[in-house]
């Protein structure tokens, strides 16, 4: 096999990704997966929170969309649920956040359906080969063939001769080992853990169940009780609801735990809306949520045809929905690289690029679990910026306009953290503290329906697809 294959290790949006844009440019791809595929929008076992809520940043949606032109109409045709964050009945930290006035758009589906037909665009392109049960020992460099390259070692099969590996094979990566192995020097590697864990329920409702409002998320709030949830509509006439915590406040795996979870939170909205909806199925948990960053781009001598992306570069807890939209820019970043000609050492410029694409989703993952743990920022300047976040925060829950569009657009990844500094804002502050602040924003309309006590009253809703039995 010519070294001028690339091979992908994982098969995660990462991998996936980074597949597209190499054989979009004509160069044969490998794509190596642990798990076998069934075909179709299944949870896989080497994503344990694939069966909890995804959410697509905007900028993620957007970015995918140019990866993959005309995803975002397939995903809706398949079910998933086009939805304005601004319809959202969003709780944060100082209250509820202004309705009903248009934002950012959002699909809803469930990470398998997502999943499946990203996979399903990549396995269609020329020259792209998706290889299951392929699980990777380790990498070994080789001189034969132009130029040389690399052989990834599988248990059970062959090597794969490759010109450019690229690891993508999340949390679990095993890279820091194998640069060991070849005396590189091992990235600097920094944890951030605020011991958040999740539990998620499918229920069966319309769509509409909540009337104007399209969808509840509700953040955990540091010190006291930190605990909070989310529900989200996605394909199948389906909701998806989880119950976040952190410490000895997560959500339990039994239905009573579960409930008696929702019923403690500061506001009953998600606890009546699992009260008139149908539950479908188990709960599930997932608990391995903590922040990692491997600094690979500080690594002296990086290595040419090797590339870390993903979650094996940076892995975020998964409340903040950043990970699959950091992957999307990563892959955008690679294709810009390519597309302009690949010149000596552009592995390692590369890299830092990548690292950049995860500085703000890092800096805003880290900074809200520090506040969960009680642990001091990094610096000064990210607690005096951390305060003015939270007072942007304030003047949004207070009905400020401005200040929420600030605070949505680096929340997803469309703008930068320089927008909270507005002078309209620094006046809005000092005036609010000089005045006081208008009334809080009111609740939303949350008005649920009646419960759907078996399917066949399901099957009655007009134009909604009935659950999954």
């Amino acid at each position: 096999m010519s070294s001028e294959h690339t091979v992908v290790i994982g098969a995660g949006m990462a991998g996936l990704l980074t597949a597209a844009v190499i054989g979009a440019i004509g160069r044969p791809v490998i794509v190596l997966e642990q798990d076998q595929h069934g075909g179709g929008p299944v949870p896989r076992g080497g994503v344990p929170q694939g069966r909890q809520p995804h959410v697509l940043l905007h900028r993620g949606l957007r970015v995918i969309e140019e990866l993959l032109p005309g995803l975002r109409a397939q995903l809706v045709a398949a079910g998933g649920v086009p939805l304005d964050t601004g319809d959202l009945a969003w709780l944060g930290e100082r209250g509820w956040a202004p309705f009903g006035t248009p934002a950012f758009e959002l699909v809803s589906a469930t990470r398998p359906l997502v999943e499946h037909l990203v996979r399903r665009r990549v396995a269609e392109l020329p020259g792209v080969e998706l290889r299951g049960n392929a699980r990777v020992r380790g990498l070994s460099r080789t001189t034969t063939g132009p130029g040389g390259g690399w052989l990834v070692e599988c248990f059970d099969a062959p090597p794969v001769r490759a010109g450019l590996v690229v690891d993508a094979s999340g949390r679990s990566s095993r890279l820091p080992d194998w640069l060991a192995r070849w005396g590189i020097e091992e990235p600097a590697t920094t944890v951030v853990d605020a011991g958040f864990g999740y539990a998620g329920q499918m229920y069966a409702a319309p769509s509409d169940h909540l009337g104007r409002v399209a969808g509840i998320v509700m953040l955990p709030v540091p010190g006291g009780a930190p605990a909070g949830g989310v529900a989200l509509p996605v394909e199948g006439g389906r909701w998806l609801v989880a119950a976040v915590g952190a410490g000895d406040h997560r959500p339990p795996r039994d239905q009573a735990g579960f409930d008696a979870f929702l019923a403690r939170l500061r506001d009953p909205a998600l606890a009546d809306f699992t009260r008139s909806a149908r539950a479908l199925g188990d709960i599930t948990v997932h608990r391995r949520t903590h922040n990692v960053r491997r600094r690979y781009d500080r690594v002296p001598h990086w290595p040419g045809g090797l590339l870390a992306v993903g979650d094996a570069l940076c892995a975020f807890n998964p409340v903040y929905g950043q990970g699959i939209t950091v992957a999307a820019t990563q892959a955008l970043l690679l294709r810009q690289t390519l597309t302009a000609g690949a010149r000596p050492g552009w592995e390692r410029r590369l890299m830092r690029r990548l690292h950049r694409a995860a500085d703000l989703p890092w800096a805003i993952a880290t900074g809200e679990d520090l506040r969960h743990t009680g642990d001091n920022p990094a610096s000064g300047v990210d607690a005096l910026f951390g305060r003015w976040s939270g007072e942007v925060d304030r003047l949004a829950a207070h009905g400020n306009l401005r200040a929420q569009r600030a605070m949505d657009r680096v929340y997803h990844l469309v703008g930068s953290p320089a927008g909270l500094l507005h002078p309209a804002l620094l006046t809005a502050a000092v005036r609010g503290r000089l005045l006081g602040l208008p009334a809080p924003s009111p609740r939303p309309p949350l008005a649920t329906g009646s419960a759907w006590p078996d399917r066949a009253d399901a099957e009655k809703v007009p134009g909604n697809p009935p659950p999954p039995p």
